[in-house]
């Protein structure tokens, strides 16, 4: 062989390694990026977690659940009850403690950090057992720089509800349903539950109905119902609809309102007419959702506390416009709030 044709054939065996080697490289390319977009997929299909928790389902960014903590039994119960609740809507839970060092004016030592380590501790507590109860519940926590109410109301922006004790202690002295709770209730645009500490239906997994009032036309109790229906529909409860009706006064009497009565065949046939209407668009979205029909006569909180016996959750609505006299939670859910026998839910309307 010359040296020219060896020269030639060295050149050919090193071009062919080349050309694999370019094919391997090109190989080990495509596999590197198809590792890289699995680990994308697997990024966006990933769960958000929180600190002390984790979760396993979609969660809509944006949404969560609130609940206010003060380390009683009372908050303790109401956060119990929001994680479960997150856990059947598959949102986050967000546990808020209100604390502002307030010095008092008195000749005592006091130690500001001590403080902000015991209002941190009832969060951290309160963070650790719910994660361990509810781990698939994403749970976060924070202390608030600020007193109760205003606290709590700028946690709310865009939450599902705000979750809290029915009464508390401690440095918010009454926290949460006395003058605090009800400020909360009055002022807030979402929807508050209130949870007494020793209800069995708050502390057990629900098994009764979701009991809900209703009032006026379908644009009137549009807000209560959809929470209603919401909520049913997450816990695969059942729905009692609840409209209380009176017997119209004398100066009530008009021609138009009669004539509208006899048209239905009467008061009642006329009540459980405005019942179904309001209902019908939301039996429509969620027409798996059994619903019973109430219609008794007398007045709204007298008919939605006697039957509230066997009830898992009350829900309510109140005014949302400020009247003269300020901010009121309404006859209503003020007796509910404090004689139901089960968690309440107050949702602002109109």
């Amino acid at each position: 062989m010359t040296r020219e044709a060896h020269r030639t054939g060295e050149a050919d065996r090193t071009g062919e390694e080349v050309r694999r080697a370019g094919e391997e490289a090109r190989q080990d390319g495509e596999e590197a990026r198809q590792d890289g977009e699995e680990a994308r997929q697997d990024g966006e299909e990933a769960p958000r977690t929180g600190e002390g928790g984790t979760g396993d389902r979609g969660i809509r960014p944006g949404r969560e659940i609130v609940a206010g903590v003060d380390g009683s039994p009372e908050s303790l119960a109401a956060a119990d009850w929001a994680a479960r609740e997150a856990e059947h809507r598959g949102l986050p839970l967000r546990l808020a403690h209100a604390w502002r060092w307030e010095p008092l004016d008195l000749p005592l030592v006091q130690d500001r950090e001590a403080q902000e380590r015991v209002a941190e501790e009832v969060v951290r507590a309160a963070r650790t057992e719910l994660t361990a109860r509810h781990p698939e519940v994403a749970i976060t926590s924070e202390v608030l720089p600020d007193t109760p109410v205003p606290a709590l109301l700028g946690t709310l922006g865009e939450a599902e509800m705000l979750v809290i004790g029915s009464r508390g202690h401690g440095a918010v002295a009454g926290f949460l349903l006395g003058s605090y709770g009800q400020q909360v209730i009055a002022a807030s645009t979402r929807p508050v539950v209130a949870v007494r500490a020793h209800d069995d239906r708050a502390a057990e997994p629900p098994t009764g109905e979701i009991l809900v009032g209703q009032q006026g036309g379908p644009e009137d109790s549009e807000a209560v119902l959809r929470f209603a229906f919401e909520t049913a529909d997450a816990r695969g409860a059942a729905i009692r609809a609840v409209r209380a009706w009176s017997l119209p006064s004398l100066y009530a009497y008009s021609p138009a309102s009669m004539r509208l009565a006899d048209d239905a065949g009467g008061l009642v046939p006329f009540e459980e007419k405005a019942l179904r209407a309001a209902l019908a668009p939301w039996r429509e979205r969620y027409p798996h959702v059994p619903v019973t029909e109430h219609v008794e006569l007398g007045s709204a909180g007298q008919v939605l506390l006697t039957t509230s016996g066997a009830a898992q959750l009350l829900v309510v609505g109140r005014r949302a416009k400020r009247g003269a006299l300020g901010q009121r939670i309404g006859s209503v859910a003020h007796a509910a709030l404090h004689l139901a026998p089960c968690p309440v839910a107050v949702v602002p309307q109109g």
